[in-house]
């Protein structure tokens, strides 16, 4: 999730709309505490295992991600060994002793051989042919020596990562050009820095290397153009001047999460792409008239109002381009939408497929997986002759956990399909959504989102025409069933063993003990709000330092409706106070707040944790850390007294050092993000995004808020190199597997 800031006041990034009558459950008195919070929570005990000797696939065969390791009888390994890194502000990234961080691929380097190398002084363009900005979410797809997909291949591989929105500043030769409208060739390389990336990388010397000029090599950007599939395909809602049928849209926007499928595809979730289009003042009355007011009411639900956009890209001209971030309804044209683009906006929120074996694959938005601000999607671990479950949250304050469970039941063969499109088409166009209900007692309800609900049927706020309406609408069939408010959820995984799947809840500004107007109250699943103090006296209040939440699924079903939950970790600040702020009591080798990314390694089962925080970042940069969870349950029942009241919560089994522990710590003003490792568990690679992000000026470099990675020694720059997000390859100095 990020934290780039609007040109204007909106915060598009932070989008509160929720503002339906949802259970968060028994209000209680305010809370006040005096620093922040920073995550941990329960985990079984050590473990010890050999290589290979811990095999996480999936019952049935139906992982394409093979054996975990050969089996190494003679070697012994235990996890979580290394030292645990300590918080630092230093500007460079800090792993554990005994491990090598190396950059693999930064912001504007080249993936094809017809553009410029990268400059570090605003001047390159066609980033279409180029790594995006701001990498995110990222994934491993494994390729044999001849080319060929081979998901045990730990010496050759793709990445699939996110580009999930840009820092103009240090796009341009001397940032955005000012002025009303913006320059179109600016303009140009934005778009295209957004996105998603496929690169092919290759080991040499024992070091993975770009390749650059890959046959595999693709940039899908925010102009290329996107089948729709599943229920919401051909729509009324999804009609433009762009596509007259409802069956394309263009772009795919603010990616933040991925997920692999099954058979060897990326997902990849747009979340903030709200605030990408222009509404004039006055269309919400035009709408009225023309639509309905049921428009209004389901674009003021997404946070769309009227007023200007993130990067005001409608203003650089005439072209249809440009013109397709303008989502006025004009009312001369048809009333059906067929010729603007009123309906342009109702094509972002999606996860999207992407086939990364195939540089010419058709693109698909799978609808059926409902339109929010999604993040990652992580499946339940497949089982033959069982559905697939895919699980959600949409990120924003007060929003939704989700699952889609396949219509289709998983055939082992489908791991290596001859067409991995039509294979999605199967798995994902077909069957039923549901949105999570956390009840007080530790137990759970998933609740369909069709027409087949009455209560989604005969909603009185919003009136759904048809099951696509329900798909591009999701948030509103969420709100008819009554779910849980939670704690702005982003990514989420499944344990490779246990199959219990893990929710980060990064934080929540608006949760309250007494809340007022669209402030969420306090519930057993999201059972903080605090003040918290940042530095000597800024003030910080709701949940500040966010919590992990994970669930069971009843009889360990993918499709089951019912679950049992707890709180995995809660984040803090290792000295913090009162004492149900750092409820996993958190030490200085293990606290952190904002969890954002969350990642299970296939090869050892570790947790990888990502932060995302502004909270804390007075004391130390974003962080990852590692953790060996134990299961939903391994705890107790907590009560939190806020006074005169209190709120019980289900919390996990506390960590220990040999549980949970600091792995790394990003450079300066930084978030760090994606996870991807070889099957062998010897590389990991991360991203880290958006370095300096806080800096507000070229004219001196010595003001820019990091210097990373240029100086690290890559790329053009040095010590006054311009900031660049960066994927950075993460290896074990004697060669062992990551976290060992």
């Amino acid at each position: 999730m990020t934290k780039q800031a609007a040109p204007t006041v909106i915060d598009f990034d932070h989008e509160d709309s929720n503002t339906s009558n949802n259970p968060t459950f028994d209000s209680v008195l305010q809370a006040r505490l005096s620093r922040r919070n920073i995550l941990r929570g329960s985990i079984g005990t050590a473990m010890t295992a050999a290589f290979g000797g811990l095999s996480l696939t999936a019952c049935g065969g139906g992982s394409d991600d093979g054996p975990a390791n050969p089996v190494q009888d003679a070697v012994q390994e235990t996890l979580l060994s290394f030292g645990a890194v300590a918080k630092t502000l230093a500007d460079t990234v800090t792993v554990p002793a005994g491990y090598t961080a190396t950059v693999v691929l930064a912001t504007g380097d080249r993936l094809f051989s017809d553009v410029a190398e990268y400059k570090d002084d605003g001047t390159n363009n066609r980033y279409d042919r180029r790594s995006g900005d701001c990498h995110d979410g990222m994934e491993y797809f494994g390729l044999s020596a001849t080319g060929a997909p081979d998901a045990n291949s730990s010496d050759r591989c793709l990445l699939g990562m996110n580009h999930e929105y840009i820092t103009p500043l240090f796009l341009h030769a001397n940032g955005p050009t000012a002025g009303a409208s913006r320059v179109a060739s600016e303009v140009d390389i934005e778009v295209d820095a957004h996105g998603v990336a496929i690169a092919e990388f290759k080991k040499t010397g024992g070091k993975f290397g770009l390749v650059v000029d890959s046959t595999f090599n693709r940039r899908i950007t925010g102009l290329s153009t996107i089948e729709i599939s599943g229920p919401a395909r051909g729509n009324a809602k999804l009609k433009t001047k762009f596509s007259t049928t409802g069956t394309q849209t263009r772009g795919t926007l603010n990616n933040c999460g991925t997920g692999k499928t099954p058979w060897g595809t990326l997902l990849t979730g747009e979340e903030n792409w709200a605030g990408y289009f222009y509404r004039a003042s006055g269309d919400a009355a035009n709408r009225t008239t023309v639509l309905g007011n049921q428009a209004n009411v389901a674009l003021t639900r997404y946070g769309r109002g009227e007023g200007a956009s993130r990067y005001n890209w409608e203003t650089a001209g005439s072209e249809d381009k440009y013109a397709r971030w303008n989502m006025t309804l004009d009312t001369t044209k048809a009333a059906d939408g067929t010729e603007d683009y009123r309906f342009e906006i109702n094509g972002q929120g999606y996860i999207t497929e992407i086939d990364p074996y195939n540089a010419t694959s058709t693109i698909k938005k799978r609808t059926a997986l409902g339109r929010v601000a999604h993040e990652s999607a992580a499946f339940s671990n497949p089982v033959v002759g069982k559905p697939l479950a895919v699980y959600m949250g949409d990120d924003s304050r007060g929003e939704y956990v989700y699952k889609f469970v396949s219509a289709a039941n998983w055939v082992a063969a489908d791991a290596n399909p001859a067409d991995r499109v039509a294979t999605g088409d199967k798995y994902l166009d077909s069957g039923k959504l549901y949105v999570a209900k956390f009840n007080s007692d530790g137990t759970g309800n998933w609740v369909e989102l069709s027409l087949n609900n009455d209560t989604v049927k005969n909603y009185a706020t919003y009136v759904f025409a048809d099951e696509g309406d329900v798909a591009i609408h999701t948030r509103l069939a969420a709100d008819a069933v009554g779910a849980t408010k939670m704690d702005r959820p982003e990514w989420c995984g499944t344990h490779p063993t246990t199959g219990e799947v893990y929710f980060t809840m990064t934080n929540n500004s608006n949760r309250r003990v007494s809340p007022s107007g669209s402030q969420q109250g306090i519930d057993a699943a999201n059972p903080r709000a605090y003040t918290d103090i940042k530095g000597v006296s800024s003030s910080q209040q709701g949940n500040v330092n966010g919590h992990i939440v994970r669930i069971k699924e009843t009889g360990g079903e993918p499709g089951a409706t019912t679950f049992n939950w707890d709180v995995y970790l809660f984040g803090a600040e290792s000295a913090a106070s009162p004492s149900f702020v750092n409820l996993s009591s958190l030490t200085d080798d293990q606290d952190f707040s904002s969890p954002d990314g969350l990642v299970f390694s296939k090869s050892t089962g570790i947790c990888w944790i990502q932060t995302d925080d502004g909270a804390y970042t007075d004391v130390t940069n974003c962080m990852m850390l590692a953790g060996i969870p134990g299961t939903v349950g391994d705890g107790a029942d907590v009560t939190l007294n806020y006074g005169a009241a209190s709120v019980t919560t289900k919390m996990g089994k506390k960590p220990t050092e040999s549980t949970l522990k600091r792995f790394l710590v990003g450079p300066s003003q930084c978030e760090i993000t994606g996870l991807a490792e070889s099957p062998d568990g010897k590389v990991l690679f991360i991203n880290v995004q958006h370095p300096g992000e806080d800096t507000s000026s070229l004219a001196n470099p010595a003001t820019y808020g990091s210097h990373w990675p240029g100086n690290s020694g890559y790329g053009a720059g040095g010590n006054v190199a311009r900031p660049r997000s960066a994927t950075v390859m993460i290896t074990k100095n004697d060669g062992g597997r990551i976290g060992s």
